[in-house]
């Protein structure tokens, strides 16, 4: 199924998509845990010997961003039933209108009505992606509920759960390269908050007798949202961004390939694994903005003549401070036991398929 002919049915920017996912990942119904091969030692394999039928299987997607949009049209287009939260009126609507099943959560309003609604849509689906960050001040806003989401799920249909959290939660790293064993350390609030999220939903999922892991995922982009849509659409950086730029190593992932590495967990379960989701190559920031804006050039000659969209220089105190606290992170794990073949393994190769696929943005 070509990935290309679904995100000018997103809500993000109607860029398409560049490569397709995997076609050999059948997406089976999983049993439940128990009946797992090797469960008593906690090792888990799910045979695909047996085909089910698509239709048995029902993914709830906890925050339809970027990554719940992208993921849930591939399975909508391979049968399975898709559900999910989102923020807004507008938007649940839109959603609709692909046939998703949509219930409307704010997460900085964790009390709301539709919960016991959507507590039941979950209790009904096998599959559990949750994609939605802590709050400063609230946490994760669904563990807020995590008893009565354990009350009412417990003899559900569910068996499989994935939490997407940050490679953020390993902090300062002095540039090392880390794996999901090295030690965590995360500095700022929101990875703190991450940290907390990984260790509760890993615990609800061991409670409850899931097939749990949690992906740490590195910098997402993709059509729509990455260094050549930046460029083109504001022409230099913002403020912040001209401050990360500075890293000398950044860790990230296209899209298309978190969605893979999800498909072959649905088909490889674990019990409380984690796993760095990144590609090959923590290139620069400045380094990846340099080569879209060479590809913007090459494409549409003198669209941004005259732009530059790094900074002429940076402050020697700020570079020092960041590069004390960086990282590259390992994505070996990911690789050998998920078998995941990098659609995009570097910068270059995302970045490419990106502007090939795209329109004209001057005849817009």
């Amino acid at each position: 199924m070509a990935m290309c002919q679904l995100f000018g049915q997103f809500l993000a920017p109607p860029v398409q998509a560049c490569k397709s996912l995997p076609t050999s990942l059948l997406l089976p119904i999983l049993p439940k845990p128990e009946s797992f091969p090797g469960a008593s030692t906690g090792v888990l394999r799910c045979s695909t010997e047996t085909e089910v039928s698509g239709s048995r299987n029902r993914m709830f997607i906890l925050g339809m961003g970027f990554v719940g949009q992208f993921l849930a049209q591939d399975l909508k287009n391979h049968g399975w039933v898709v559900s999910g939260t989102c923020t807004s009126a507008f938007k649940k609507k839109k959603l609709e209108e692909r046939g998703l099943n949509m219930y409307l959560f704010d997460a900085n309003e964790p009390e709301f009505p539709e919960l016991p609604g959507l507590v039941n849509a979950l209790k009904h689906s096998t599959h559990l992606l949750v994609s939605i960050p802590p709050v400063v001040g609230i946490g994760d806003p669904m563990l807020q509920h995590d008893e009565f989401l354990k009350s009412r799920i417990r003899d559900g249909n569910l068996q499989w759960l994935c939490y997407l959290s940050s490679t953020s939660v390993y902090g300062d790293c002095g540039g090392k390269l880390v794996n999901e064993d090295y030690p965590t350390s995360p500095a700022s609030e929101s990875a703190k908050l991450r940290l907390a999220a990984e260790k509760g939903w890993l615990n609800l999922g061991s409670e409850l007798g899931l097939s749990t892991q949690v992906f740490r995922n590195g910098g997402i982009y993709g059509p729509g949202r990455s260094a050549v849509d930046t460029i083109i659409k504001q022409g230099s950086l913002s403020e912040s961004q001209r401050l990360r730029i500075t890293r000398q190593y950044t860790s990230r992932v296209h899209v298309a390939d978190i969605c893979q590495a999800l498909k072959a967990s649905i088909q490889m379960p674990s019990l409380g694994r984690i796993y760095n989701i990144v590609d090959d190559d923590p290139a620069p920031r400045a380094q990846v903005f340099a080569f879209a804006q060479d590809l913007i050039e090459m494409k549409w000659p003198n669209h941004i003549e005259g732009r530059s969209v790094l900074p002429e220089s940076v402050d020697p105190f700020v570079e020092k401070a960041r590069q004390k606290a960086e990282k590259r992170v390992s994505n070996a794990r990911m690789k050998k036991e998920l078998g995941v073949m990098l659609l995009h393994p570097t910068y270059r190769a995302g970045l490419q398929s990106i502007i090939d696929n795209m329109e004209n943005p001057i005849s817009k």
